[in-house]
């Protein structure tokens, strides 16, 4: 049986509240699970002590008997300091979609004509 660490999801309405448990991964996310080990609450500011709770023995059991992590409980596990994970580069991530570099060569050619129609008129302006 294959098992992973993950988030199932709780609380009302636009107001979540995670429970971490041990689940089998063919189980639905807020279906069955094994157990559970920790809480979440996003609500809470970060730097609250209840924000995230975990049984640390518990988690360490679990990964010592081949349970994996999800990438969202390995971020606690590694702030926990009983995990690393390692640290991830997307260089494209930065990068403008199509449509914003085709509406900045847009606007910069229309910046560069009205930037020419003044250089004209300043020069018949001039000549005048």
């Amino acid at each position: 049986m294959a098992l992973k660490i993950r988030l199932a999801r709780g609380g009302s309405k636009k107001r979540p509240f995670y429970r971490i448990v041990v689940a089998d991964v063919r189980s639905p996310r807020d279906g069955r699970f094994v157990e559970k080990v920790g809480t979440y609450n996003p609500l809470l500011p970060r730097d609250s002590e209840q924000r995230v709770e975990l049984d640390i023995e518990r988690v360490q059991h679990w990964i010592a008997n081949g349970a994996k992590p999800t990438d969202r409980v390995l971020r606690f596990l590694d702030a926990a300091g009983i995990a690393t994970r390692p640290a991830r580069s997307n260089p494209n991530k930065a990068k403008p979609g199509k449509k914003a570099v085709e509406r900045a060569e847009e606007k910069r050619m229309k910046e560069e004509e009205a930037a020419a129609a003044a250089a004209e008129a300043s020069e018949e302006a001039a000549a005048e």
